[in-house]
């Protein structure tokens, strides 16, 4: 499988709101909604919330917390593919999601080389 990398580290190819919605199959995302409704304990979760072409994606469907993701706008803000390529990577911004996701500072020190 190709590695679809997000700005934060993540592979997006891997995450099953990508996946659903590249298969165009409605009833896995409303499964994936109605998971995802109790896991973050957000009732707001529906059909178009898991419909994404992957964060980094510049035309087309961006799912659930990517339009607000502080770290998406500050990697297109400083023109990079992913944080690691930042000059100023382990800025705050980083950090702080970091506390939500730290597996992810591993991917993107690796990254970095």
């Amino acid at each position: 499988m190709t590695i679809l990398r997000a700005y934060c580290g993540l592979d997006c190819a891997t995450c099953e709101a990508y996946q659903a919605t590249q298969a165009d199959d409605p009833a896995w995302k409303e499964r994936i909604a109605a998971q995802w409704r109790v896991e973050y304990n957000n009732p707001d979760f529906n059909i178009m919330t898991v419909t994404c072409d992957g964060c980094t994606s510049t035309s087309g469907r961006l799912g659930g917390y990517c339009p607000a993701c502080p770290v998406r706008a500050c990697a297109i803000e400083h023109g990079v593919e992913h944080c690691a390529q930042c000059p100023d990577y382990d800025c705050e911004t980083i950090r702080a999601f970091f506390q939500m996701a730290p597996q992810l500072k591993d991917t993107l020190d690796a990254l970095r080389g």
